[in-house]
């Protein structure tokens, strides 16, 4: 009996020292991947740190570019912004640092100002006419600019369709601007707009406070919708475009003069202006595997220094 009794507490212990083992091993495996997955956690973080430093060298590349360009137009007799520019060249990807460095340079003078859809409070009929006739060139429906206008309309509570009572059903429910748009993404929260819809329109567009369009950069479907006989003459706008590639335009009535432009091009030198204020420097910075991009928009004054006007991390 003793000795069954001395077997059965061998047993006992050695299972006791069975599930010991098992536990510490368990303990040690969990602090080993804990361990394991804090280091590849730093690492990334620093890898994402590195990335945003290089993303940052993009933008301060592209803010010499532009000082550069402003030196040399200071020295020109009539002081130009055209897609021939330094800024406006494409810039290779740059490896810097064990990472890489990209960037591009994109004038908001080449859009329509949105915002200037409405003015001191009320709707702006000729600006709103041009984004109409931009929408119907990119086969939006021209019903979406009531959204807009409603949205960045100080009284825009009680204008139609677009109140605040509709963005409060939603889920979740936000308030519209009732103000000028900061940024082009606010455009994404407006009714009616959807993904595909704000990718077509957004890079026609800006927020900021441009008095005209840039005549040398801006693509062909901002330039036809400048005014009605552009939308519906195709021609005169190739002959604007085909026009500045050979000789960029120094002032308005460069347009006037051109044979194909005809009665028009006098309303459309109020339209244009020849240089560029506001630019948006993408800027990309890549390491080991992470990826940082900033967008920032700089008004840039005469001397060639930039304010900085919107700032966007991703």
């Amino acid at each position: 009996m003793v000795a069954t009794l001395r077997r059965s507490e061998r047993g006992v212990a050695i299972l006791a020292v069975m599930l010991g083992i098992a536990l510490m091993t368990l303990i040690v495996v969990d602090f080993a991947m804990t361990s394991g997955l804090g280091f590849v956690s730093a690492a990334n973080q620093a890898n994402e740190l590195r990335a945003g430093y290089l993303a940052r060298s993009g933008i301060n590349i592209g803010l010499g570019l532009l000082a550069a360009d402003a030196r040399s137009d200071a020295q020109a007799q009539t002081p130009t912004d055209t897609l021939n520019d330094v800024w406006a060249v494409p810039f290779p990807p740059m490896p810097l640092e064990g990472g890489n460095v990209s960037l591009s340079i994109v004038d908001e003078t080449r859009k329509l100002p949105i915002n200037s859809m409405v003015k001191n409070g009320a709707p702006n009929v000729l600006a709103i006419a041009k984004v109409q006739r931009l929408f119907t060139i990119l086969d939006v429906n021209t019903d979406l600019i009531q959204g807009i206008i409603d949205w960045i309309t100080p009284t825009g509570a009680n204008a139609s369709g677009g109140g605040g009572d509709f963005y409060m059903r939603l889920i979740p429910p936000y308030q519209p601007r009732f103000g000028p748009m900061p940024t082009i993404g606010d455009l994404q929260m407006v009714k009616g707009f959807n993904e595909p819809i704000f990718n077509r329109v957004s890079r026609f567009l800006t927020v900021m406070p441009e008095p005209a369009v840039n005549a040398n950069t801006a693509s062909p479907q901002v330039i036809a919708s400048l005014e009605p006989e552009l939308m519906e003459d195709q021609k005169i706008v190739q002959a604007i475009v085909e026009a500045r590639i050979i000789r960029p335009f120094t002032q308005p009535t460069d347009i006037m003069n051109l044979p194909d432009v005809g009665p028009v091009g006098q309303r459309l030198s109020q339209d244009v202006v020849m240089r560029s204020q506001f630019f948006t420097i993408n800027g990309t910075g890549t390491y080991a595997g992470a990826r940082k991009i900033i967008t920032a928009t700089f008004h840039r004054e005469t001397n060639g220094i930039g304010t900085l006007a919107a700032w966007h991390e991703d």
